[in-house]
């Protein structure tokens, strides 16, 4: 497809989507694209989302809209930020660049995945400080060194992400030969010839490497089928010792965890089902939202992620509880489907989409969103 003129063709996230899948080889887009299991849980929580529906209000004064919003302290532009992926260049070379510039036009924090095309330090200098870290907890040693590395590179907020003590079976990645570092088959070489831009974009740009293991001083090596099943709550007092700034725990989906982590000391929880990518059975991400909130209290900061496909999502997240929501696959579609440009317009999309909600359900300061915009009949179990 004509690189000019793929992102004058995206009007939706579902037609990135497709533009993504023409253009990447499918070994790439679906690790991008795909879940655990049979897969089911991806598409159930947009389905819950999009089941919840709002209230529209009219003869309404929102000319005029803000959508800044405040999270641990920070000034944010928008009320959304760039969840942790690892290995993004793998969809396009480039992609954690293209990142950290629009966290940077958005003013909104990318957060670098442990398993990052580049260095937690690059990131942060190519966001012009705006990054947050991002962990999985096993050898750790390494992440001991990564949150050492991250205090003195100036990073404030690290991301410890928890739901992943065992990797859940993901079928498309055994049926394409996924495997890191790769091994490159027949079956894969023909894959690659058949995506000539993507091939010889990565080829030019450099094969992409989990870079804080390639830079790691202690010799580290990235194994991506190892066990964090050693993880647990002594694990969590450690990094919380050694972690002077704010910590956030991703992936918790228990009112009693959230209770208990709360306790422990993190400055904030991401409600998070990891995208639909761990385990297959779970509930829908929103579900569980409003119920954490409610033992947390209104004032305990929550992020939320897992099935966010669009400006109206957001709304409903932060209606459901969310002081703030944070964004993977639809970024990752927008940059498959047109690179650069591709990604950017995505941003506009939600953009708008997220401002227009606003003011068709009679707001105009994002800050005001309440679950007093949910149409009735689906806030009979919410107290707050």
């Amino acid at each position: 497809m004509n690189n000019i003129t793929a992102s004058k063709k995206i009007h939706s996230i579902e037609d990135a989507r497709n533009l993504a899948k023409k253009r990447m080889p499918r070994l790439m887009f679906d690790f991008l694209d795909g879940a655990s299991g049979d897969e089911k849980l991806c598409e159930i929580n947009s389905t819950a989302l999009d089941q919840i529906r709002l209230e529209p209000k009219v003869l309404r004064n929102v000319e005029n809209r803000n959508l800044k919003k405040k999270f641990l302290d920070i000034e944010f532009d928008q009320p959304f930020g760039f969840s942790p992926m690892g290995m993004c260049n793998l969809t396009w070379t480039g992609a954690d660049k293209m990142l950290a510039k629009e966290s940077v036009v958005n003013n909104i924090p990318p957060c670098v995945s442990m398993a990052s095309s580049t260095s937690l330090e690059d990131m942060y200098e190519l966001s012009e400080g705006r990054s947050w870290m991002q962990l999985y907890n096993f050898q750790e040693n390494f992440v001991m060194e990564l949150l050492q590395r991250a205090e003195q590179t100036g990073y404030k907020v690290a991301i410890l992400t928890v739901d992943v003590p065992i990797q859940f079976r993901r079928a498309k990645d055994n049926k394409n030969g996924f495997t890191v570092p790769f091994k490159i088959g027949p079956k894969q070489m023909f894959d690659f010839a058949t995506h000539p831009l993507w091939s010889l974009a990565t080829l030019l740009g450099g094969i992409p490497k989990p870079m804080n293991y390639e830079t790691s001083k202690n010799g580290n090596k990235f194994v991506r089928s190892e066990s964090r099943g050693a993880t647990d709550w002594e694990t969590l007092k450690r990094v919380r010792g050694a972690w002077k700034g704010k910590l956030i725990i991703k992936g918790v989906m228990s009112p009693e965890d959230a209770l208990k982590i709360k306790a422990e000391g993190a400055d904030a929880i991401q409600v998070s089902n990891h995208g639909g990518r761990q385990l297959d059975s779970a509930t829908a991400a929103i579900e569980a939202l409003p119920l954490i909130r409610n033992a947390l209290g209104k004032e305990f900061p929550l992020l939320f992620d897992s099935g966010i496909r669009g400006g109206s999502d957001i709304i409903r997240a932060l209606a459901l509880g969310a002081d703030y929501v944070m964004l993977g696959r639809p970024l990752m579609y927008g940059i498959g489907a047109d690179g650069e440009k591709g990604l950017r317009k995505i941003l506009d999309i939600i953009k708008d989409e997220l401002s227009t909600a606003l003011g068709l359900v009679g707001l105009t300061d994002i800050n005001e969103v309440t679950s007093e915009i949910i149409a009735k009949k689906f806030i009979q179990n919410m107290k707050y």
